[in-house]
C-alpha cells in the first residue's frame, strides 16, 4: 500500500461524506490496514513483523494525509505548508532561502544551550513575510506526544518573536483519551492544564 492509495480512499470518503470526510479518517485507516496486511502477506519484511510494518506506515501517512486535507484551504489563505522533518533534518545551506528563513523564524532560544526547533510535523507559514503562522503535531493516539506539544506551545508563547505562533495537535484519539470526560484520563488532564496555562 502506498500513500496515493490512501488519497484515493480519502477521495471516496469525500464523495460519501463531503466536507465532513475528515471525521472518518479512523475508518479509512481500518480499511487501509486490511489492504496493508494483504500486501504484507504477499511481500513480508525480513523481520516478518506485520505490526512493526503497520505502525510507522500509519503514523507517517497520517501526517501526509492531514497536509493533503488542509492543503487547498491553506493555499486559499495565501499560506504554504512545509514538512517539519524537512526543516529539522536539512542543514541551512541545503534549504532554499525561503525555508531557511522559516526555520529561523521558528527557532526556540535556549540561551547558552543554543536554539532548537520545536517538534512539529507540519508548519504553516506566510510566503510573503516568511512568518510562521502555525505548527501542527499529529499522532494516532493522544499519549504519544501531547505533553511534548504542550511544552512547545508554552515555549513558543514565552518569546516575543514566536508568541503569535498557533500550536495544534491532531489525533485520531483511538484510545478515547479526549472523548471520555469523567473520569478524565491522564492525556485529557494534560490537555486541559496546557489549555489553561496558555489562555
Amino acid at each position: 500500500m502506498k500513500f496515493k492509495d490512501l488519497i484515493e480512499m480519502y477521495e471516496e470518503k469525500k464523495k460519501k461524506f463531503g466536507n465532513k470526510a475528515y471525521k472518518h479518517i479512523s475508518e479509512l485507516f481500518i480499511e487501509a490496514k486490511e489492504v496493508h496486511e494483504r500486501d504484507f502477506l504477499r511481500n513480508p519484511t525480513p523481520q516478518g513483523d506485520l505490526g512493526q510494518s503497520w505502525k510507522p506506515f500509519k503514523g507517517k501517512n497520517l501526517e501526509k494525509l492531514i497536509a493533503y486535507i488542509i492543503g487547498d484551504e491553506i493555499e486559499s489563505l495565501g499560506l504554504k505548508l512545509v514538512d517539519g522533518n524537512r526543516l529539522e533534518r536539512t542543514k541551512g545551506e541545503n534549504l532554499s532561502r525561503e525555508l531557511s528563513m522559516v526555520k529561523r523564524n521558528l527557532l526556540v532560544d535556549y540561551g547558552e544551550f543554543g536554539s532548537h526547533l520545536p517538534d512539529a510535523d507540519i508548519i504553516a507559514y506566510d510566503p510573503g513575510t516568511l512568518r510562521v503562522i502555525a505548527v501542527i503535531s499529529s499522532k494516532v493516539t493522544l499519549r504519544e506526544r501531547i505533553a511534548q506539544t504542550g511544552y512547545w506551545k508554552i515555549k513558543l508563547s514565552s518569546d516575543k518573536a514566536t508568541e503569535h505562533i498557533r500550536v495544534y495537535f491532531i489525533t485520531l484519539d483511538e484510545d478515547n483519551d479526549l472523548t471520555i470526560k469523567t473520569p478524565a484520563k491522564k492525556g485529557r488532564s494534560i490537555v486541559e492544564e496546557i489549555r489553561m496555562a496558555v489562555m
